[in-house]
């Protein structure tokens, strides 16, 4: 599989795993000068890429990196960012400061990381009824706490 990606400005960088069993690529804020987010402010940070994934079998999907999160509450504010085949514009990561502390996103700073993941599309079939299970309809902590 080849993921196309295509530089929108001089300056973005192109995104890579930091090791060779990393699940995800690490997307880099592509911005001329320093961003402050301020406790609870949102902010969409640009890329500086667009992608082309090979068709509509996988989607790529934008998560927070581990260490903006746990160590500074930097994460994206959409939870989880989805990228369709066929969206060809500039990738960018929502971001959202759920801390109690101003952070100064840099730039070049890894921001989001993007992994490439398959895509179910089933032929969607209403139904009056489904089929049973032995959980049925127990949701929200029915199964017990351990």
């Amino acid at each position: 599989m080849q993921l196309k990606i295509k530089k929108l400005r001089e300056n973005a960088r192109i995104p890579k795993r930091a090791t060779n069993g990393s699940a995800g690529m690490d997307l880099y804020a592509c911005i001329d000068q320093s961003i402050t987010l301020a406790p609870g402010q949102l902010a969409i940070i640009p890329t500086g890429i667009a992608i082309e994934l090979p068709d509509n079998t996988c989607a790529a999907f934008l998560y927070a990196r581990s260490g903006l999160g746990v160590k500074h509450g930097i994460c994206l504010s959409n939870g989880v960012g989805v990228i369709d085949s066929d969206y060809r514009g500039e990738v960018c990561a929502g971001l959202c400061n759920v801390s109690d502390k101003p952070y100064v996103i840099e730039p070049d700073e890894r921001v989001a990381q993007m992994v490439i993941a398959p895509v179910l599309t089933p032929d969607i079939v209403e139904v009056t009824e489904l089929g049973g299970t032995d959980r049925g309809e127990g949701g929200f902590g029915s199964t017990g706490k351990k």
